[in-house]
């Protein structure tokens, strides 16, 4: 679905093939960014493009729930964040990215808020984030955000044949 969300600094809005080159100079390429994620750095714009269109044709089914960051103070397209999978039909999984240059300044607590109130409104009452245990400053944002972790299970890595990660799995139940 299409949604457009919005506090003070952020405007969280539906994300474009036009955001192909935004999105590959600020992260999608970026070696530090992309460490503990799922997926590798993109080699050229034209894979960042390729997954846009994809993505922005995911946008007319009910389940998709996908932003680009942007950082209202200048203006620029700094992350995504989205519900990345639902681990039942009722517990949405939260997962995001954030440009290097935008680190530590709270702007992804506040796009978790923002999409966490989203969720709550469409009658979610469970939500889940996961982070590998290295992963320290995304840990500190899920902790920062409300989240209270349950587990942690040894996954294969996305990344590297036969590498074992630990990865935390954080709840935080909406009222």
């Amino acid at each position: 679905m299409r949604y457009v969300l919005e506090s003070l600094r952020l405007l969280l809005r539906p994300l474009k093939v036009d955001d192909a080159e935004a999105v590959f100079n600020g992260w999608a390429s970026d070696k530090e960014v992309t460490k503990y994620l799922t997926w590798n750095p993109h080699p050229n714009v034209e894979l960042t493009r390729q997954l846009l269109e994809h993505w922005e044709s995911q946008y007319n089914e009910p389940q998709t729930i996908r932003f680009g960051i942007v950082y209202k103070p200048d203006k620029k397209l700094v992350g995504t964040i989205d519900v990345v999978r639902y681990l039942d039909p009722d517990t949405p999984e939260i997962g995001y990215c954030l440009s290097r240059a935008y680190w530590g300044q709270g702007i992804m607590p506040e796009a978790v808020e923002l999409v966490t109130g989203l969720l709550k409104e469409l009658g979610f009452r469970h939500l889940v984030i996961r982070a590998e245990q290295e992963n320290h400053q995304s840990i500190r944002v899920i902790e920062k955000s409300g989240f209270s972790p349950y587990k942690v299970e040894e996954e294969e890595s996305h990344k590297i044949e036969g590498k074992t990660i630990s990865v935390i799995y954080y709840e935080k139940e909406l009222q």
